[in-house]
């Protein structure tokens, strides 16, 4: 994600959001760094956190093919903490200190123009081709960018879905609904038939998931956080008050528990795995775990889908993305090389790697559209057709951003003010944000 419940830097896509992530943006006097690319060759070192099955390290491979491929570099590894707070917080103090002693690294989908503003990434963008930029899967590139420059290259990508149970549609002969006003119908058609107790669960809580969970709902309604450039708000509007107000409807119909807006990852999948709840809006690593039987009563009965749309929206609904990305020091002393490992792991070779045995949605179109791939996970298939959008990680500030999202966007949800009053509040904090965006 930052990613949530699994507690460290894995693949699940939006954890957590630091409290600190102001710091990397604070340095407004910092300047990028366009260091000479030099000569693809010499020993990098890769700092990066474990991603993937812990049974294996896909790093490792990933690093083997890499230089069998290319023979003049080779590439050191070095293990990055495993606690969002800490790596972020190294990265920073090593990088703003002129440290060298790593030259590519991993990091989250929302950093890009908080390390821009701070000096803390080369930008890749004038260093690789725009062919290069349109290989990765739509939307995923939109979100890397601070001042028309892109940060960072997508390393692998996560996506939410719709799951379902199967079994409960089968039964009042419902199909797979397409439409949010569909959900909602349909699962008070099942509460009412007694097939499940609550129809819809995801993760409403205050923190940084609820902000993933409320750019969709906006998106599907033509609406969005902040405009391309993330220098206006554009929280308060006719679209964002349809979202909000049809996600408050789904509290008082009783299709959500009230305890929604203390959920989680964890607690929303668990009301789903133990049998309550008919829909369940999660990331990819759900699905093994609402079919798994020694962790869920519902193994077996689930189906994965992409998220729904709103009545009158074209195809399906958006899927905010998560994920990793790959940055490069700009105090590297080896850019040719860096950027010859940028290019390389993020090929269909090795995105191939990072999918059928990473177990990671990987950014390349092609290789996303693989049947070959497509057939190692059914959440790959669905992926594959997802409509993707990016949280307003263009904005330097989006520590604020997320927080004036979240923040008041649950307390709608929990009733203590209106979907009206709560949207102008959330824009009185985000336009403060997104003031001195780029500057």
């Amino acid at each position: 994600m930052p990613t949530f419940p699994r507690g460290a830097i894995t693949a699940v896509g939006c954890a957590v959001l630091l409290a600190s992530l102001t710091a990397c943006g604070s340095s407004s006097s910092a300047k990028p760094i366009s260091a000479p690319v030099g000569p693809a060759s010499g020993t990098i070192t890769w700092y990066a956190n474990q991603f993937g099955p812990t049974s294996t390290d896909v790093r490792k491979t990933l690093i083997a093919a890499f230089e069998k491929a290319n023979p003049k570099i080779k590439v050191k590894l070095e293990q990055a903490p495993s606690d969002s707070d800490a790596y972020r917080s190294t990265l920073t103090t090593q990088i703003s200190g002129g440290s060298s002693s790593f030259d590519v690294y991993n990091g989250d989908v929302v950093w890009p123009a908080q390390f821009g503003k701070a000096g803390l990434a080369e930008p890749l963008s004038g260093k690789l081709p725009s062919s290069y930029w349109k290989t990765f899967s739509p939307g995923l590139v939109d979100g890397l960018t601070y001042k028309g420059k892109i940060m960072a290259a997508p390393l692998f990508t996560d996506n939410a879905f719709l799951y379902y149970r199967k079994d409960l549609l089968a039964k009042a002969h419902l199909p797979v609904p397409t439409t949010w006003e569909q959900v909602q119908s349909d699962a008070q058609k099942l509460q009412k038939a007694g097939l499940v107790k609550y129809g819809y669960s995801a993760q409403w809580d205050s923190y940084e998931g609820l902000t993933c969970d409320y750019s969709e709902f906006a998106a599907d309604a033509g609406g969005s956080v902040v405009n391309t450039a993330g220098t206006k708000s554009e929280i308060d509007s006719a679209a964002s008050q349809k979202a909000l107000t049809y996600m408050r409807g789904l509290i008082t119909s009783g299709v959500a528990p009230r305890a929604i807006t203390t959920f989680q990852e964890q607690q929303s999948e668990q009301l789903f795995t133990s049998g309550q709840s008919a829909f369940l809006r999660n990331w990819t690593y759900a699905y093994s775990d609402a079919n798994s039987p020694a962790a869920s009563k519902v193994a077996g009965k689930i189906g994965i889908a992409n998220l729904p749309t709103f009545a009158g929206q074209s195809g399906h609904g958006y899927s905010v993305t998560g994920g990793w990305n790959l940055y490069v020091n700009p105090h590297s002393k080896h850019l040719g090389a860096d950027l010859a490992f940028v290019k390389w792991i993020t090929s269909p070779a090795a995105q191939k790697i990072m999918a059928l045995k990473g177990g990671e949605i990987p950014t390349v179109s092609s290789v996303l559209q693989d049947p070959g791939v497509q057939a190692a996970n059914p959440a790959f298939r669905v992926a594959a057709s997802n409509k993707l959008i990016s949280r307003p990680s263009q904005v330097a500030e989006y520590s604020q951003v997320s927080q004036g999202v979240y923040g008041n966007v649950n307390a709608a949800l929990s009733g203590s003010t209106s979907p009206k009053s709560a949207l102008a509040a959330a824009n009185k904090t985000i336009s403060a944000a997104v003031s001195n965006n780029g500057l």
